[in-house]
């Protein structure tokens, strides 16, 4: 099972913003995408998930081209948390996340039992089932955005997308997130997270991908990848990648500024 792009040219109709990419998500493995701001992340990723037509070159799931599955197809099998934003409708976190079993019910079907066990079993998961009855407009930007993370995983898809999951959350949801993102890797679900923090990659990426420019500048294994050079050059800015030791005895890689202090 891979979710792969060739040769991907990806934008807008009147201006290309990456060309020429070739990057794969396998199932089971996690994927870190980094980037400074106005690199193509969030562009990249609406693309191979068939939200924005691609300009050139293909994108396939599982070895057949996107756009050869239909949408419920694609939505059973690619989930996708988006950035939060402010909501437009006051549903209830609970109800948002049954949003996520849709394409197992039809549009127009009211969510089974079953559908509401996974939503707030996904809830709980989260640590926000206390709010499950909570409007969504009523509930901090970091609440949220945990929401649209239950949703996701509410589908039970084979693939799950992640365009900053942790911008909004404070140092102790983003350790949860991060938990939880390994815990789909252990179920064999391949994840893509876009991030600013090269630490959450280390902790929890078998891979990471740098874009420039919407350009893929450097990828592979995590510790190869994410250098105190490529992360210096990615950045513009002096960055120094060092090794602490935990009080467990286990090494954990950090990033610090060079001209901090």
């Amino acid at each position: 099972m891979t979710l792969a792009a060739r040769a991907l040219d990806f934008g807008f109709r009147d201006h290309a913003v990456g060309r020429a990419l070739d990057c794969a998500l396998e199932a089971g493995e996690v994927v870190c995408l980094l980037g400074p701001n106005g690199s193509g992340k969030s562009t990249l990723i609406r693309t191979l998930l068939g939200l924005q037509s691609r300009l050139a070159g293909e994108v396939t799931l599982d070895g057949r081209d996107l756009e050869a599955w239909s949408p419920v197809e694609r939505a059973r099998r690619l989930a996708y948390v988006p950035q939060a934003t402010d909501a437009q409708f006051d549903f209830s976190l609970r109800e948002v996340v049954e949003m996520g079993r849709t394409s197992h019910r039809g549009v127009f079907a009211g969510p089974s039992a079953k559908d509401r066990e996974i939503a707030a079993a996904a809830l709980e998961r989260l640590g926000i089932g206390r709010l499950a009855d909570r409007p969504i407009r009523a509930v901090s930007g970091g609440e949220r955005q945990l929401a649209l993370v239950a949703r996701a995983l509410a589908t039970e898809a084979g693939y799950v997308v992640m365009d900053e999951p942790t911008a909004n959350l404070d140092y102790g949801n983003q350790s949860r997130l991060l938990d939880e993102v390994a815990r789909l890797k252990g179920a064999g679900i391949g994840v893509l997270v876009s991030t600013h923090h090269p630490e959450h990659a280390f902790r929890i990426a078998d891979r990471a991908l740098l874009l420039a420019a919407g350009r893929l500048v450097a990828q592979g294994p995590t510790q190869a990848t994410l250098t105190s050079e490529a992360l210096s050059a990615l950045y513009g800015q002096a960055i120094v990648v060092a090794t602490v030791r935990m009080g467990d005895g286990t090494e954990r890689r950090v990033c610090v500024p060079a001209s901090a202090g």
